[in-house]
């Protein structure tokens, strides 16, 4: 217990080594970067916005594309800004108490957005197999339940974690990592890890592949029944509806099954490094991209609101 609080005393700060030592390196990452935060902020306000002064798109499925991009703009935030004063900056120190606020939000927001893209599953495996029953079933108690169940379940997750992880005595301070991420910091610690490998590989399988089964189970029901539809503008319409929602659930889970559920040995740090600056950069700004251009209905109420922002003017 003393080498615990020995140690916990000791590291008051982390040191991130991030994406590259080389300057000219930095700058340009730094204006790629702030780029893409710059897209993911707009894009996920604006389509909070849109689905707000819209009264079409006041449906279940439209909400559940409001809390995700509330969750993504908020994950972004707990990565991009730190990430981009560190580029600029010659001392790439996080206080201890930052680093465990960070683990704690991204993962807990990373965690709520699987749960939610499983939510979203089951919504679209309503609205294409029970048509007539959608507004009945998917009703606004549901909905909130389903969408506050999710929030919960991420972020009771990453307690758990978080806990668990920081209890670790560290005997070193150096991350390598542009943040504080869950497996470069047990890479940390000095003593035997299996305990926290297992408790991750349970989070691992509650957060991704329980998710990922509801997906699966939701898509298949849907696949037969556009099976089933004979008309081709029928089925069109049919899997129009879920394009985006497969496009997007393809890239978040696959980035994250990338990461966490293959064996250690099989990856390398610049590897791990690559995806979880896709998943907490670019996934996030292409998910808006991807609702919105793919999507008539929100293309119509931007249309929509620009009009009417154009009479005023």
């Amino acid at each position: 217990m003393g080498q615990e609080n020995k140690t916990q005393i000791w590291v008051r700060e982390f040191i991130l080594l991030g994406l590259s030592s080389d300057w000219g390196t930095q700058v340009s990452l730094f204006v790629l970067i702030l780029a893409m935060y710059v897209v993911t902020t707009v894009g996920n306000v604006l389509i909070l916005a849109l689905i707000r002064l819209d009264s079409r798109l006041h449906t279940p499925m439209y909400f559940f594309l409001s809390v995700l991009s509330f969750v993504d703009l908020c994950y972004s935030n707990s990565f991009a800004p730190q990430m981009l004063a560190h580029f600029l900056s010659a001392q790439k120190s996080i206080p201890f108490h930052s680093c465990v606020f960070q683990f704690y939000v991204s993962l807990a927001l990373g965690g709520s957005e699987f749960f939610l893209l499983g939510a979203m599953a089951y919504d679209r495996y309503v609205a294409v197999c029970h048509p007539l029953h959608y507004i009945v079933i998917m009703h606004g108690g549901l909905c909130l339940g389903l969408a506050a169940g999710c929030l919960v379940a991420g972020f009771m997750n990453s307690l758990m974690e978080t806990i668990i992880t920081f209890r670790l005595p560290l005997c070193h301070k150096v991350i390598n990592h542009f943040a504080c991420e869950t497996l470069a910091v047990l890479r940390l610690a000095c003593v035997d890890i299996s305990f926290n490998k297992i408790m991750a590989a349970i989070s691992g399988f509650l957060v991704i592949m329980l998710p990922c089964s509801l997906v699966l189970f939701s898509y298949g029901r849907i696949v037969a029944a556009i099976l089933r539809i004979h008309s081709t503008q029928g089925r069109r319409k049919a899997f129009g509806t879920c394009a985006s929602h497969l496009t997007v659930v393809c890239m978040c889970f696959g980035a994250a099954i990338f990461t966490y559920l293959r064996p250690q040995s099989a990856s390398s740090m610049e590897e791990e490094k690559m995806v979880a600056l896709f998943y907490s950069v670019v996934a996030p700004m292409l998910n808006p991209l991807i609702y919105s251009l793919r999507n008539k209905e929100v293309m119509a109420a931007l249309q929509k609101v620009s009009e009417k922002f154009r009479d005023k003017g």
